[in-house]
């Protein structure tokens, strides 16, 4: 998906699924028709991408604007991609990397919207027997009696993998767990390691894994220590194009928009 116009992905058909009610929300957020349709650059953690398959083509055909959506790499490396003068005109990422963007001058003052937040899941391949995560004493069973477990690479800024190497510590197993773990240095092998089980366990935000093919979604993180996500956008300082990029953050952050992020692993903000 990086790079591209997200019409080229093949989801225009989630303009078509859109309702009479969606439509009206979306013609009342955008701006009078006081500008020539623009060009959106967006840069956002990968975790957005089922979502964002569906809303951008709805977007773009309420609005007029068209959308290049680039979400390749973790919400970290996405942030330092601005941090270094990379061009955009929206980002979207944590709450506290906006806020750090906003602090540093790359994202414009004021400009966020929280959008959505999003839960830790574990993952098997297809069929595989699930183990049991229902409650903090089964999970930590589980990993003691895991085979192998993987997640993304912490060193590219993964929140998940971050998140899971400070909780394994917490529960006194992360000595017992460092031989049995393999961080993924490419994103094709997150799932795909699972899928053909050369990975038994895997972890990732809740949203790519119920989009990924060949494996299955075992649940959440337990509630006492599960770890969310929060996605906000900002506009980029250095965007030609704010009136719009407004009018996309007020979009994403609709209530219109918000049965997508439900449907797609998401929570409300």
């Amino acid at each position: 998906m990086s790079g591209h116009p997200a019409a080229a992905n093949g989801t225009r058909a989630g303009a078509r699924a859109l309702t009479p009610v969606a439509v009206v929300s979306l013609l009342l957020l955008m701006t009078a028709q006081d500008a020539a349709a623009a060009q959106l650059k967006v840069l956002a953690g990968s975790a957005i991408e089922p979502a964002m398959a569906v809303l951008v083509p709805q977007f773009e055909q309420a609005s007029g604007h068209r959308i290049v959506f680039d979400s390749d790499g973790a919400i970290g490396a996405m942030t330092e991609r601005v941090r270094r003068g990379e061009a955009a005109d929206v980002v979207i990422v944590s709450g506290a990397q906006i806020d750090l963007l906003q602090n540093e001058g790359k994202v414009i003052p004021g400009s966020r919207a929280d959008i959505a937040k999003v839960g830790v899941g574990l993952f098997v391949r297809k069929g595989a027997p699930k183990p049991d995560i229902s409650s903090v004493d089964a999970f930590r069973r589980t990993m003691l009696a895991a085979q192998s477990i993987g997640w993304n690479d912490p060193a590219a800024g993964a929140p998940v993998s971050l998140y899971l190497i400070g909780l394994l510590e917490r529960l006194g197993i992360a000595d017992a767990m460092k031989p049995k773990t393999t961080a993924f240095k490419q994103r094709s092998e997150r799932f795909a390691a699972v899928a053909r089980g050369d990975v038994e366990i895997g972890f990732n935000q809740i949203s790519e894994i119920i989009a990924a093919p060949g494996v299955d979604l075992v649940g959440p993180l337990p509630a006492p220590i599960q770890n969310h996500t929060l996605f906000a956008g900002g506009i980029a300082a250095a965007s030609k194009e704010q009136d719009a990029a407004k009018t996309l953050l007020r979009f994403l952050s609709s209530p219109a928009a918000q049965a997508t992020w439900k449907a797609k692993g998401f929570e409300a903000p």
